[in-house]
């Protein structure tokens, strides 16, 4: 089952205190970025937040799951994004903590 636009739609609407909030469909589902940082998956209408020590701290004792088979654990956020000033906590500190994304090579123009 593909995430709904609306759903994905209020979520980012709830993580807006966090930074500036942009996700990209993939698949049917959802890649979620704050501040250019991918920060959380949306599938099947349910949050996984990525893993980072801070995050863990902030929730204390997450549920861990993966988003899709095959797919390493994240920290799967059944019903806490209703609290919106929670939630943006949560997804400001993962994206203080990740990395920022690599920049992308510009392809070499053959002289031809």
């Amino acid at each position: 089952m593909a995430t709904d636009q609306d759903f994905m739609e209020f979520l980012a609407d709830q993580m807006a205190e966090a930074g500036e909030i942009t996700y990209r469909k993939m698949f049917g589902e959802y890649a979620v970025y704050c501040n250019g940082k991918v920060v959380a998956l949306v599938c099947d209408n349910q949050l996984f937040v990525k893993p980072t020590p801070s995050g863990q701290t902030y929730i204390g004792d997450p549920v861990l799951a993966p988003p899709y088979p095959g797919a390493k654990d994240y920290f799967q956020i059944e019903d806490a994004f209703e609290d919106r000033e929670w939630i943006a906590g949560l997804i400001r500190v993962t994206a203080q903590e990740l990395p920022d994304p690599a920049k992308k090579k510009k392809p070499k123009k053959s002289r031809g």
